[in-house]
């Protein structure tokens, strides 16, 4: 019911579920203020879409989210197999499912309905938790890639950065997706911090169809061989990242 999980969260995942109505819907509402991108995967399938939340009725406990563009991607969320959802508030990995999914439509936009979830998991690990990177200005990693692939640095822009590793958008699929599968020599430069070398190594893969219906490749890898100069960058470089979100918060920017 939860493939966006690891193993190790999936073990534990009672120990981070929230069962309460009205912290679900102060979590969604967050969600839904913020316009957070959430990810949908059914149940068996590696193909995922995205959506946002258009509104929570929470009188008839049910959440409206934003229907895909392609009439093939709603068909498979409407084939009745369970949905798993992830997407994140403040830092937060939020992930919740549903087994009951219809058509609807929100101030004559289409819509997909599903019933408020009863729980959802929340997970924060401080030491790894994942700060989105900045869409205006794309943070980049420059991979080598192998002679029969031409050779040379590929740049790949990151979707966001942990002290654990990163996610990477590869939009042309020429990474490939094999788990496991590790790129040394890698090239990271952070904004104001500078460049990083670190090895890279394939931990998880998921395909993603976004709101203009285009495919893309989200691929986390985790740091290897990251040197503690490299790793204090990091770390420096996702503290700026937070000031700078907190000062938004606050109205300073």
């Amino acid at each position: 019911m939860y493939p966006f999980l690891s193993d190790a969260d999936a073990d534990n995942w009672h120990d981070f579920e929230v069962g309460s109505r009205r912290e679900i819907l102060a979590l969604l509402r967050g969600i839904s203020e913020k316009k957070q991108m959430i990810r949908m995967l059914p149940v068996g399938d590696t193909d995922m879409c995205v959506t946002t939340i258009l509104h929570i009725d929470a009188d008839n406990d049910a959440v409206l989210l934003d229907r895909p563009s392609d009439p093939e991607e709603t068909a498979r969320l409407m084939s009745g197999r369970p949905v798993s959802f992830e997407t994140t508030l403040d830092n937060i990995r939020i992930i919740f499912g549903t087994e009951v999914m219809q058509l609807g439509m929100h101030e004559a936009v289409p819509a997909l309905k599903i019933p408020l979830p009863p729980s959802l998991i929340r997970l924060q690990r401080r030491e790894f938790y994942r700060m989105a990177t900045p869409v205006g200005n794309p943070v980049k990693v420059f991979i080598p890639m192998p002679e029969e692939q031409g050779g040379g640095d590929a740049a790949f822009q990151l979707s966001d950065i942990s002290c654990g590793g990163i996610a990477i958008l590869d939009n042309r699929f020429v990474l490939g997706d094999s788990i496991g599968h590790e790129y040394g020599g890698c090239r990271i430069d952070l904004p104001e911090i500078g460049p990083i070398v670190t090895g890279l190594q394939i931990r998880n893969s998921q395909e993603m169809t976004l709101m203009n219906n285009k495919a893309n490749r989200r691929l986390g890898c985790q740091f290897i061989d990251i040197s503690p100069g490299a790793m204090s960058a990091v770390q420096r470089y996702i503290t700026k990242l937070e000031r700078e979100r907190n000062a938004r918060m606050a109205g300073l920017k």
